[in-house]
């Protein structure tokens, strides 16, 4: 068994790759060359949070993550999206590799965002706007400026010193890297106003920025909303898109209020949704269509995104010999 802590990860796999893998794996799902069951949520009322179990098989890469999802972690100090990821070798079910699972979560997360702003944004969109701060925050921040142009990125959160601190560790980070300017605002409106990219990362029950407020042609990946009660992007919306993608149909439409509230409220049909992200990976539906199109990509997150990276990520482990091996 390979134990791959987050350092080796890094060591290993880079957000262009992490990208290239998350498009492979939707297409396998999109395919049918998957069998990913529906995450099964356990609450954890005493403490307000939950816990996630997602397993699954994706071509001939095999595994389970398990996720738990505590707000409340924030003011401790820690992450509020503690997991582990358990990677199983296809021929003997035997568990191979023990990695972390915190890391690939942000990491995946981050990269299928970047993968559906790569196929579905403006080539030459050159601002981004944030919202959220949290745990998976850096890796959305760095997905978008893999694939775009970004010149200027604005951070919104509820907590304004979290989103100053925030916007300045980005800056140390990335600001020589991609040539990007990384600032925290004061409200949503100033956050899209002009916005190329919207990704809101949240865990808000209401929409966090107003409709009325964005330009034509923004691009808007949402991604905190993942169970029926949360709800980050205002319904409307999804009425004025000319294409609206999925990461998969199944978790979206039974996970997520961003598309459950407009379906219930009629806002849109389900006939209105363009279809997965996997599909237009493999050129079996359309992508953007002008500059002023407006689209959407939501995810819930799936399994699939979690095995095939994982499997890529604990390949190229073995290649270069990172992490500790053990024998139970």
């Amino acid at each position: 068994m390979r134990i791959l802590k987050e350092a080796d990860m890094q060591a290993v796999m880079t957000m262009k790759e992490a990208i290239q893998a998350d498009k492979e794996a939707l297409k396998l799902y999109s395919e049918g060359k998957t069998d990913i069951p529906l995450r099964s949520n356990i609450d954890v009322e005493a403490f307000e949070g939950q816990n996630l179990y997602m397993p699954g098989l994706a071509g001939s890469a095999a595994g389970i993550k398990i996720v738990s999802v505590y707000p409340n972690n924030i003011q401790k100090g820690i992450t509020s999206v503690p997991a582990t990821m358990v990677m199983l070798n296809e021929e003997t079910g035997e568990v191979s590799a023990l990695m972390d699972g915190t890391y690939l979560t942000r990491l995946r997360t981050g990269a299928v965002v970047g993968a559906a702003t790569d196929l579905l944004a403006n080539k030459e969109a050159s601002v981004f706007a944030l919202f959220g701060t949290g745990g998976q925050a850096q890796h959305q921040l760095e997905a978008i400026l893999t694939v775009r142009p970004i010149k200027e990125v604005r951070v919104f959160d509820i907590d304004q010193e979290r989103a100053s601190e925030f916007a300045q560790k980005m800056m140390d980070l990335f600001a020589e890297k991609f040539d990007v300017k990384i600032v925290a605002v004061a409200s949503p409106k100033e956050a899209v106003k002009d916005a190329d990219i919207i990704t809101t990362v949240t865990t808000a029950k209401t929409p966090v920025f107003d409709s009325e407020d964005l330009k034509k042609g923004v691009h808007i990946n949402g991604v905190g909303s993942y169970t029926p009660e949360m709800q980050e992007l205002p319904a409307e919306i999804f009425a004025k898109a000319g294409k609206i993608y999925l990461d998969t149909e199944d978790g979206v439409l039974n996970e997520s209020g961003d598309l459950i509230n407009p379906l219930k409220e009629g806002i849109i049909q389900k006939e209105d949704i363009t279809g997965e992200l996997g599909q237009l990976v493999a050129a079996k539906t359309a992508g953007r269509q002008s500059e002023d199109e407006l689209t959407i990509f939501k995810t819930t997150g799936s399994a699939v995104l979690d095995i095939v990276v994982g499997k890529a990520i604990y390949k190229k482990a073995i290649e270069i010999n990172k992490g500790q091996v053990i024998e139970m």
